[in-house]
C-alpha cells in the first residue's frame, strides 16, 4: 500500500550522476505520486523510465516558475499529492522550487524532504577542507566585473567557500579567485562527481587555475569548487592592503585608493574601505 499522503507536496532529491544513489523511498514516492514536477521533463523521462516510474510529468523552470506555482497549488489543495524534482540533487539548491515550496507552505501544505544527492555536500565530504563551518555560494556572476567584486566581498571570510561553476567560466573563476583570495589558498575541484571521469583535485589556487588550463579536460562536465576559508595569511594581506591604502589615500579618493590597495595585497577592498573612515 502506498504511504503518499493526499495534497502533499514531496521535494525528491535525484541522482547527480550514477543512477544507483536513487533512494528506494525516493522511487517509491515519484512512483506513487499524481504529477512530478521537473526543471526539464526530457532530461528527467530517461531516468524515471529506467526506474519503470509512469507518473505524468510537467515543466517547473526558472520561465514559466510563476506561472505554474498557482496551478500546482491548486492541484495540491485540491487533494492531489504532487512531487518536486531538478535536472539532479537536491531541488531548490541552485535549481528551481523556491518560489513553489514558499506558496506551499503559506497555503499549509505540508512539504516532505526526500533527502539524497547534493554536489555541494558530496564535494565537501571528500573535500579535506573544513566543514564545521561553510557558506554555499552557488554559481558566481556569469560577468568578470562582477564576478570579481563578488569574490572580493568573500575574500576575507572564515568559512569554507563552496561554488558551483560551469565548464566555460571555471578557468578564469579559478584565475579571478587566485588573484583576489591569493596564490596560497587552499582549494579543491570537484568535477563530474559520481560519474565516470569523477575527479577531485586538491591543491592551491595557482596550482589548480593553472592545471584547469593546461589540460581542458579539467574544464569539462560540472564542477563544484571549494576553498579554503580566510586564516593568518589573510590577516597579513588584509595587514599590508591596509598599509598601502593609508598610503595611496593621502593622494587619492578613498573608493579609488581602497580598489588600487586591494588589488596589490589581495585583501578584500570593502575591509580596507571601511579601515578609513
Amino acid at each position: 500500500m502506498s504511504s503518499i499522503q493526499p495534497g502533499c507536496l514531496w521535494v525528491v532529491a535525484t541522482p547527480i550522476g550514477h543512477r544507483d544513489d536513487f533512494s528506494a523511498r525516493a522511487i517509491e514516492t515519484l512512483r506513487n505520486v499524481a504529477v512530478i514536477a521537473a526543471e526539464d521533463t526530457r532530461h528527467s523521462r530517461p531516468l524515471l523510465l529506467h526506474y519503470n516510474i509512469a507518473t505524468p510529468l510537467m515543466a517547473l523552470h526558472e520561465h514559466n516558475e510563476r506561472d505554474a506555482v498557482d496551478a500546482i497549488v491548486r492541484r495540491l489543495l485540491g487533494g492531489e499529492s504532487v512531487a518536486l524534482i531538478s535536472d539532479a540533487g537536491t531541488p531548490l539548491i541552485s535549481d528551481p522550487g523556491f518560489r513553489l515550496v514558499r506558496a506551499a507552505r503559506a497555503a499549509h501544505i505540508r512539504c516532505v524532504p526526500v533527502p539524497g544527492a547534493c554536489a555541494a555536500i558530496a564535494a565537501l565530504s571528500v573535500a579535506g577542507l573544513p566543514s564545521d563551518r561553510f557558506v554555499f555560494e552557488g554559481f558566481l556572476p556569469p560577468k568578470a566585473a562582477a564576478r570579481r567584486s563578488r569574490l572580493q566581498e568573500l575574500a576575507g571570510d572564515a568559512r569554507t567557500l563552496i561554488f558551483y561553476e560551469s565548464s566555460h567560466r571555471v578557468a578564469d573563476s579559478l584565475a579571478d579567485m587566485r588573484d583576489i583570495f591569493g596564490a596560497e589558498r587552499e582549494a579543491v575541484l570537484a568535477r563530474e562527481l559520481t560519474k565516470l571521469f569523477e575527479t577531485v583535485l586538491s591543491e592551491s589556487l595557482a596550482e589548480l587555475a593553472a592545471r584547469v588550463v593546461a589540460d581542458t579536460d579539467q574544464q569539462r562536465g560540472e564542477h563544484v569548487i571549494l576553498v579554503a576559508g580566510r586564516g593568518d595569511e589573510v590577516d597579513e594581506r588584509l595587514a599590508e592592503g591596509q598599509r598601502i591604502f593609508a598610503i595611496l589615500r593621502e593622494e587619492l579618493p578613498p573608493a579609488k585608493a581602497a580598489k588600487l590597495a586591494a588589488s596589490i595585497s589581495g585583501a578584500p577592498r570593502k575591509a580596507l574601505y571601511g579601515s578609513g573612515e
